[in-house]
């Protein structure tokens, strides 16, 4: 039983994923993309701790932690370039 909630989880966050791809290509607006990769990264954050789960192995942990924190850096800079224009800002001394 758990088994089959499991593989139906997965399901359900590949279908999520593909709305956020979908969301990504047809998106209005530059934030509303945005938004879409932060979710597809959490979701593929959530994929792989269940399927981590499905095969009852801490393999995965590392690759978890590092999805993770490469959406929420990217998604820090994407933000940061729709606000500044800029990304990292170099101070000149003249």
């Amino acid at each position: 039983m758990i088994e089959t909630m499991l593989i139906l989880s997965l399901v359900f966050f590949a279908l999520a994923i593909a709305v956020s791809v979908y969301r990504i290509i047809r998106g209005p607006s530059l934030p509303d993309r945005v938004l879409a990769m932060d979710l597809i990264g959490v979701n593929l954050v959530s994929g792989i701790a269940i399927f981590s789960i499905l095969l009852g192995t801490k393999a995965f942990f590392d690759v978890i932690l590092l999805i993770g924190i490469l959406a929420f850096i990217s998604t820090i800079a994407l933000c940061k370039f729709i606000e500044r224009g800029v990304i990292i800002e170099y101070k000149r001394n003249r």
